[in-house]
């Protein structure tokens, strides 16, 4: 992958969630939530690296798998701050 577009970040995000769901224990756990969070995280943290970061385009598969893991992880993290601030609210009404 010389150039890691959108259909690139959902690919290798697909892999991401699934690092990401058995490296951090937090949040939404099973194979669709870690197939969610993979392709949200890839998404994310391709653009957070290339438009925010001002980085050029991630080039090889293994430095895309990191930025689209760290992206997972923050989805993750934040998916589950929301779900224990549900909890402790008593839930949705």
């Amino acid at each position: 992958m010389p150039n890691m577009d959108f259909l690139g970040w959902i690919l290798v995000g697909f892999f991401a969630g699934g690092i990401s769901g058995a490296v951090i224990k937090r949040g939404p756990k099973g194979c669709l939530a870690n197939t969610v969070i993979g392709i949200l995280g890839g998404l994310f943290g391709g653009w957070f690296a290339t438009e925010q970061m001002h980085s050029g385009p991630t080039s090889g598969f293994i430095g895309a798998l990191v930025v689209a893991f760290l992206g997972a992880v923050v989805i993750r993290l934040v998916l589950d701050a929301i779900d224990s601030n549900n909890k402790r609210s008593g839930g949705p009404a």
